[in-house]
């Protein structure tokens, strides 16, 4: 090699590691007024659920204050359960959901 000479390196390529979206928890939360039938409607209506497992998540929120429905991305999580509340309202439940960042 001379002194004008240049040694080239190969240059590496970085790709950016792309981390996976956040999963959001959809929470079904009881109350002393929706009734039971009304309440399994609504899970199989929103969140397709078929009449059996809307039955046992409804009895854990009955039983437990509260219970997962569903885990999925924050837009989607979100969209059900303001769904679902809406449905409710339009009813005259107070049935209510709730959003959070699965951990």
């Amino acid at each position: 090699m001379s002194d004008n000479d240049v040694a080239l390196k190969p240059k590496t390529k970085v790709e950016p590691k792309l981390d996976k979206p956040k999963l959001y928890k959809v929470i079904l939360v009881n109350d002393d007024y929706t009734p039971r039938e009304f309440v399994i409607a609504i899970l199989k209506i929103v969140f397709r659920m078929s009449e059996e497992t809307g039955y046992r998540v409804m009895m854990t929120a009955h039983k437990l204050g509260s219970c997962v429905v569903v885990v999925c991305a924050k837009d989607i999580a979100e969209t059900k359960a303001k769904e679902g509340i809406d449905l409710a309202k339009e009813m005259g439940f107070p049935l209510m959901f709730t959003t959070e960042p699965e951990e």
